[in-house]
């Protein structure tokens, strides 16, 4: 039995008075990673703050002609808002693949950005794991690493960002809100989640004492030629294998504009602005599409059991791509790829 107390944040500068008045604490919301990580013995929070009822629910117009979320928004009401299908809808999609409706219904856009990395070992409390105990070791390396990561790793940690949301966020370059005990600042969303390095218990860049209030969208959002594609080995109600969110801007068969983000493959959301620049300016063919896959995976490294997704990856970059070219986005109701 994991003991601890409950108490409930009036408004964010109470929330944040809170937690950093007991730095063992932890913010719940929707609880759908939280809760599960404290039934597995991996989180041993001494108080649950509830923000649940702080007013972040909106989903606004920002005066630059972009997109303010607060934090707290639903996946599910941000994967159908009007203004969400209609100028981001590679943001609508990527939500849709994920988890399932239950699950989209109590996760909050702020708990999506936070949820912890995903490792069996990580999840498993009798074995050695870096990020539960930095020092014991990475019992993944040598171990069943199928889901694993192959981009970013490091000594210390191979385990992979679970979240589809964060993968369209980083291909649209998002920013994040936050309020601390120093008041406000915005991290753009390429810089808020973390490689291992020597430190793979930090998954974001998060201060101990903050919260996110906010993710703000630019204008663009890539509206016509675009798709989400998951690979992963269920067809609802898994963690992507492999998944990528590409964002093309075409004129006339030539790319102008590259957008590509992939997940399941390293400890954040990986985009390759090396990539990208190849792209520009090319056809929006195959062999382009091909020689961007061989750039993002060129240190590419498997680890045995998951050495067979640089392979994926690569098929995976380029028919995100042909998708988006074509302007035949995948679809998350129909299951079969396009």
């Amino acid at each position: 039995m994991i003991n601890f107390q409950y108490s409930r944040a009036n408004d964010v500068a109470d929330a944040v008075k809170q937690i950093a008045d007991d730095p063992s604490a932890k913010f719940i919301a929707g609880g759908t990673n939280l809760v599960d990580l404290m039934k597995y013995d991996v989180e041993h929070p001494t108080r649950l703050i509830d923000i649940s009822r702080l007013p972040l629910t909106k989903v606004e117009d920002t005066a630059e002609g972009g997109l303010r979320i607060g934090a707290l928004v639903p996946n599910s009401d941000l994967a159908w808002h009007p203004r969400v299908t209609e100028r981001y809808p590679v943001l609508s999609s990527a939500i849709r693949a994920g988890a399932s409706a239950q699950l989209r219904n109590m996760a909050s856009t702020g708990g999506n950005l936070v949820q912890r990395t995903r490792c069996f070992y990580f999840y498993d409390a009798t074995t050695p794991c870096n990020k539960r105990e930095p020092g014991t070791g990475c019992s993944a390396k040598d171990g069943i690493n199928r889901i694993n990561a192959i981009l970013g790793t490091s000594d210390a940690c191979i385990a992979t960002h679970p979240s589809d949301m964060c993968v369209a966020l980083i291909a649209l370059e998002a920013k994040v809100h936050v309020t601390g005990p120093n008041g406000e600042r915005t991290i753009a969303i390429a810089d808020f989640h973390r490689l291992p390095g020597s430190t793979p218990q930090r998954d974001t860049n998060l201060e101990p004492a903050e919260i996110i209030t906010a993710v703000e969208l630019p204008a663009k959002g890539f509206n016509t030629n675009y798709t989400y594609l998951k690979i992963r080995d269920r067809l609802s109600y898994a963690f992507a294998l492999v998944s990528v969110a590409a964002a093309l801007e075409v004129d006339g068969g030539t790319i102008r504009e590259a957008r590509l983000a992939l997940g399941g493959v390293a400890h954040k959301p990986w985009r390759n602005p090396e990539a990208e620049a190849a792209l520009k300016g090319q056809s929006a063919h195959r062999e382009s599409f091909a020689r961007a896959a061989d750039i993002v995976l060129r240190d590419a490294k498997g680890f045995g059991h998951n050495t067979f997704k640089i392979d994926l990856a690569r098929r995976t970059i380029v028919r995100a791509l042909t998708q988006a070219a074509n302007g035949t986005p995948q679809s998350q109701s129909h299951k079969k790829i396009a």
